[in-house]
């Protein structure tokens, strides 16, 4: 029987870059927004315990559903496992740079 498939979204929230997995992504129902649902984080029986995963449980703690702004998002990957989810600092000298918002602008007169 094949597994569920396991989604990595990264994206960018107020200068740091985000990693998580989920087993739902989706357009969803509000334009603009990317959908995550039912996110995956470690289990908590591990001996060695990574603290950037435990503030990402804390944050995301409760949360059934998740709504992230297209222009937010890095990309997202379906892959073979799940990993270590982990916050890092955005790279200013790297290339990555979030899109411009907003997206849409109103027409000229």
């Amino acid at each position: 029987m094949p597994q569920s498939p396991v989604y990595r979204i990264l994206f960018h929230n107020q200068g740091r870059v985000y990693e998580i997995y989920a087993k739902s992504v989706s357009q969803g129902a509000l334009f603009g927004f990317v959908e995550i649902e039912q996110l995956l984080f470690g289990e908590r029986s591990q001996v060695v315990v990574d603290p950037t995963e435990e503030t990402l449980k804390n944050e995301f703690r409760g949360v059934r559903r998740s709504y992230l702004p297209m222009h937010s998002i890095i990309r997202i990957d379906e892959v073979d496992k799940q990993g270590t989810s982990r916050i890092t600092a955005a790279s200013r000298e790297g290339t990555l740079m979030p899109f411009p918002a907003p997206i849409y602008t109103k027409p000229k007169k």
